[in-house]
């Protein structure tokens, strides 16, 4: 079959270039040897943010992109994103109030805020985010950024490109990619059985694997130097009651996220360090999570300690390979586009973070320069992505509409599943008139029909892409419920 445009990764870039591309009625295929987001797109510290400390290492441009994506981001999707406030103790010794004060102006004028609340100083002492710090922390500062369920930000944007025509491959690995003229050849392998499909224009959006796509697949030198670089976070139960979250200093020169997660969690993170081997086995080490404890113990009154920590994770950043240190390599974004005359264009994206993809996605559809029939550049940020057609102004009325259409879902369940599904959750629900109507309970909120919809509607296989990508239920089931579930996907409808 002959595509348009064939996009090899389906992270957040391939995703989202996926969508825009679909969107402009090409056609288009996505695959990706692995899920859909599995990879560092599953592993981030989950913000939608501009990125505070990079106005130390001068990323105007970034930052000001970033700033600006916020709250279109959270427009098109407000069942999966949602504002954040975030509290900074201030420790004299690392940096002066100054100086965060003056990056907390541009933070909040570089990038037209509109809807979140700007940044403010406050006083330790009085405001609760103090209460459960140490007593030496009296002054503190607070901002805006919003928080986002990473993996379902990538499916959602895979979802949106189906829907419009692109055909979406997961499981599905490009094991050549040769030219034939104005024609790229693909030979794709889904779990054995081998395809040939030709497209006008290729994306190599491999994330990590990138200079492996182009040496190992498409027989290509490597197009700009990488550098590896792991992030590790890590789980432990609930550390404080309010919704803020916490950015914290180390003398180091890092920041630490503390943020509130599933509601009975804290999600601490992230770590930077050179990473060598194969991304797909990156996890956090024992040296990482002590890091972790640490760091956040030096604010809190309560210690973290290492054997508090109910789930870790780790993930790969492609950055574009620069000397120094690890936390100062830059998180901006290089497309490579390789064009001879009268040859099929390729195009290799190099470094990025999730708040941009969009961005990201509209500026790789602009350098490839292919003819559009539907859609102008700039439509993905004006669309709703699945489930997000719900106006920011309009969610409680919503929410309450969905309460009085199924006064038997307990509200825990009505909460989480608008706030994964949006307006989908009609087709999760169905026909149900009560709560036995959705299958087999396998424990915690969980049902047959939620698994059943990931199932047909998300590309979802097995129980991790369920209980610790598209959802983060594997933090309530126990280990006997998480092997009934991976039941259910190996056996089906049989076992409910």
């Amino acid at each position: 079959m002959d595509y348009d445009l064939a996009i090899i990764g389906a992270g957040v870039n391939g995703a989202g270039i996926a969508r825009d591309a679909a969107g402009r009625g090409l056609s288009v295929l996505l695959c990706d040897k692995g899920d859909i987001g599995g990879a560092t797109s599953a592993a981030s510290t989950k913000l939608i943010h501009g990125g505070l400390r990079y106005l130390e290492h001068c990323e105007f441009r970034l930052v000001r992109e970033a700033l600006r994506e916020r709250e279109v981001l959270w427009q098109i999707a407000p069942h999966i994103i949602r504002p954040l406030r975030f509290a900074l103790p201030h420790q004299p010794s690392l940096r002066p109030a100054w100086m965060i004060q003056l990056g907390l102006f541009l933070y909040d004028h570089l990038g037209h805020r509109q809807r979140l609340p700007g940044s403010r100083r406050i006083s330790l002492r009085h405001h609760p985010v103090g209460e459960p710090l140490r007593k030496t922390y009296s002054t503190g500062f607070c901002y805006s950024d919003c928080w986002v369920e990473d993996t379902r930000l990538v499916v959602l944007n895979a979802k949106d490109a189906a829907e419009r025509g692109a055909s979406v491959r997961p499981q599905t690995a490009c094991v050549q990619a040769q030219r034939n003229g104005s024609l790229w050849e693909l030979t794709l392998d889904h779990q054995g059985q081998s395809e040939t499909v030709s497209a006008r224009a290729l994306v190599n959006a491999s994330g990590p694997w990138v200079n492996q796509t182009l040496v190992k697949t498409l027989g290509q030198p490597p197009a700009l130097p990488v550098r590896m670089v792991k992030g590790s976070h890590i789980v432990v139960p609930r550390l404080f009651d309010h919704q803020h979250a916490y950015i914290f200093q180390h003398h180091d020169g890092r920041i630490v996220f503390a943020i509130p997660f599933e509601d009975d969690f804290t999600l601490i993170g992230t770590t930077d360090q050179d990473f060598q081997g194969d991304p797909a086995q990156a996890s956090a080490s024992e040296q990482e999570t002590a890091y972790l404890c640490d760091l956040v113990s030096r604010y809190f009154r309560q210690p973290v300690d290492p054997a508090s920590v109910v789930w870790s994770y780790a993930g790969v950043r492609p950055l574009i390979e620069a000397e120094g240190e690890a936390a100062k390599a830059s998180r901006d974004y290089s497309l490579h586009l390789d064009a001879p005359t009268g040859q099929a264009p390729l195009l290799s994206i190099y470094g990025g973070k999730i708040t941009t993809y969009r961005k990201l996605a509209e500026a790789a559809l602009d350098r490839l320069a292919l003819t559009a029939r539907d859609h102008a550049a700039g439509w993905t940020g004006q669309t709703a992505l699945p489930g997000g057609d719900i106006a920011l102004d309009q969610w409680d009325e919503w929410f309450a509409s969905c309460q009085a259409r199924w006064p038997w879902l307990p509200e825990t369940l009505m909460q989480r599943l608008t706030r994964t599904y949006g307006s989908r959750i009609e087709t999760l629900i169905g026909q149900a008139k009560r709560l036995n109507h959705l299958g087999a309970h396998f424990g915690a909120d969980l049902y047959q029909a939620e698994l059943r919809y990931l199932r047909d509607h998300e590309w979802t296989r097995d129980a991790q892409a369920a209980l610790w990508r598209r959802t983060k239920l594997g933090l309530r089931l126990s280990a006997q419920e998480q092997q009934a579930v991976e039941a259910w996907f190996t056996e089906g409808d049989s076992l409910g």
